[in-house]
């Protein structure tokens, strides 16, 4: 044996180092998993307790003032409304993990099968207008990163960066009201409701995707001029590599990482935005159907989808943060 391996010691197995790293895995599902156990606990209490702090009798709120009180005490009773809170919550989480979502004040309908027919058109519209998103702000924001690294193109940072500042704070559903104005009403190209047809997911996907893209577009152009900078594209450039491997194969990856975080955050929001979305094109998903819940005072059938679009922003976010310690590894040290 040398002196150096005298000092330096063995080198580790590297069956020792796949154990740490698969230690390390179990450690951070563990967390993830209670965290969104957590979270989802949160969620579901809050979703119950809503109806019972809305002010008045949510039963008499649907049935409407001329509704008869022995009727309304009736309905009261069916729904279990006069029993006690914490008996209340012990059925709501029984429900839960049954697929019982309560039933309708207003249709009668159980409101699994309501959110089973509204659910798909609001996922579609949701996953449609990230994908349009991220399909539109990877592209913007490499080349705007590459064009303006080092300094050059001010002008064209400047007149970007307005640009898509200005985009990414108009409100969602007045983007929707402008394209319905443009392309449905004054040119008269595209449908502006329903989803019956290929055509009329054109205006509500553009809608809910322009906004992010600007946004993700920003920050991947911020992330493209530092990575430019750094020494393994340096090194790569000395190595007089073509251009197309330096920028897509050396640096969008590592530009995207810090991306992608915001992607899942984004992706949140577009999830939310739907509701107001859906109602300026009368889409028949879950977000206009809220919004007429609530004008009915339907409160179970607003209670159930208040708690899908929590556990969708929850899923959402967790399924980010395993693509992000999946691509960097280093994510999960941090929370070591």
């Amino acid at each position: 044996m040398t002196t150096a391996d005298s000092v330096a010691g063995p080198a580790p197995a590297v069956g020792a180092l796949s154990g740490l790293t698969s230690h390390r895995w179990v450690r951070f599902g563990v967390r993830r998993l209670g965290r969104l156990l957590g979270s989802l606990w949160v969620l579901v209490t809050a979703s119950f307790l809503m109806i019972h702090l809305i002010p008045g009798d949510p039963v008499r709120g649907a049935m409407g003032p001329t509704a008869p009180a022995a009727l309304v005490a009736a309905r009261r009773e069916a729904l279990g409304l006069n029993d006690p809170l914490l008996t209340q919550y012990w059925h709501y989480l029984q429900g839960l993990f049954t697929g019982d979502l309560g039933t309708s004040l207003i249709s009668q309908l159980p409101v699994s099968d309501v959110i089973a027919q509204r659910l798909p058109a609001t996922l579609q519209l949701a996953v449609l207008a990230f994908l349009l998103a991220v399909g539109l702000a990877v592209p913007v924001g490499v080349v705007m990163g590459v064009l303006t690294r080092r300094g050059h193109g001010r002008r064209s940072e400047l007149a970007f960066t307005t640009t898509s500042v200005v985009i990414g704070t108009i409100p969602d559903f007045l983007v929707g009201v402008g394209l319905v104005y443009v392309f449905g009403v004054h040119l008269a190209w595209l449908p502006v409701a329903g989803n019956d047809t290929a055509a009329a997911y054109a205006l509500p996907v553009i809608s809910l995707a322009v906004g992010p893209a600007a946004i993700l577009s920003r920050i991947i152009r911020v992330e493209m001029v530092t990575v430019l900078q750094a020494d393994f594209v340096r090194t790569a450039r000395a190595k007089r590599l073509p251009s197309r491997t330096v920028y897509l194969g050396h640096a969008l990856p590592n530009a995207l990482t810090a991306a992608l975080t915001l992607s899942g955050l984004l992706l949140s929001s577009m999830v939310a935005g739907t509701v107001l979305v859906e109602s300026v094109f009368a889409w028949p998903g879950l977000g206009s159907t809220i919004v007429s819940s609530i004008l009915a005072k339907d409160y179970p059938v607003v209670q159930a989808i208040v708690l899908v679009y929590g556990v969708g922003v929850l899923l959402a976010n967790n399924l980010v943060d395993v693509a992000l310690a999946l691509l960097d590894p280093r994510s999960m040290i941090a929370e070591d």
